[in-house]
């Protein structure tokens, strides 16, 4: 009588933008309740997900903004039909922990507080495109050139908040709530508000298609909701 030996199913191989880290750690777990499928994540800047998936590297999955997608969609690394947004996610601003919370309850009052700061720090990604927009839209965008301490891709804004190297750092609200030795102010006004979707789709030469829409079934569901909402996100 022969006898077969089962053959593991290879890990499911994921990249996402810093943003949705926390989150997708939490699905993940999740998700590993209920399946026996093993999967990684790695979580790295926005900007860098993109180019690697651009350049060819192996993975089976994809979660960064939106356009982001849509553009991997477009130069033909990721499967269309496979698209699903995930949540929406808006911008926050903070202070090292200790310092005095400035008026950000208006969009006048936080175009006072960026004046008055001596340094300010957001992110390579989307937010950080729209908070450039919006300081030139108030015509404030060359005085605070030189106060502007670029984040590097893949480091938190919090990080250098709570370094005090950046008096003033606007980030996603969910990468600043697990950063200690700074305070969250709180949310950018509506009037301002900046908002990224983050959606996930299954590149083009994934060997597990089937698997990879079952996770991102999964991580789009209803009963994920409340993990999105304790990661400081909105389900979208």
């Amino acid at each position: 009588m022969q006898s077969s030996i089962s053959t593991p199913q290879p890990a499911l191989r994921g990249i996402s933008s810093m943003a949705t880290r926390q989150l997708l750690a939490d699905l993940v777990a999740a998700y590993a309740q209920r399946s026996d499928c093993a999967i990684t994540i790695e979580s790295v800047g926005g900007v860098d997900a993109a180019k690697r998936v651009q350049a060819g590297e192996p993975f089976d999955v994809v979660v960064v903004a939106s356009e982001a997608i849509d553009k991997l969609i477009a130069s033909g690394h990721i499967d269309a039909r496979s698209k699903v947004d995930l949540v929406h996610s808006g911008v926050a601003v903070a202070v090292r922990a200790g310092a005095k919370l400035p008026d950000i309850g208006s969009e006048d009052a936080v175009r006072q507080a960026v004046l008055a700061a001596r340094s300010i720090s957001y992110s390579t990604g989307p937010s950080g495109v729209a908070l450039v927009k919006l300081f030139e839209r108030w015509g404030i965008a060359d005085t605070l050139r030189e106060r502007i301490v670029q984040a590097p891709p893949g480091v938190p804004v919090g990080t250098l908040v709570a370094r005090g190297e950046v008096e003033l750092g606007f980030q996603q609200l969910s990468e600043l709530i697990h950063v200690q030795g700074i305070t969250v102010v709180g949310p950018l006004p509506p009037e301002i508000q900046i908002t990224t979707t983050f959606s996930a789709g299954i590149c083009t030469g994934s060997t597990q298609v089937s698997a990879a829409h079952d996770l991102l079934a999964f991580m789009a569901s209803v009963p994920t909701a409340d993990a999105k909402r304790r990661q400081g996100m909105q389900p979208a």
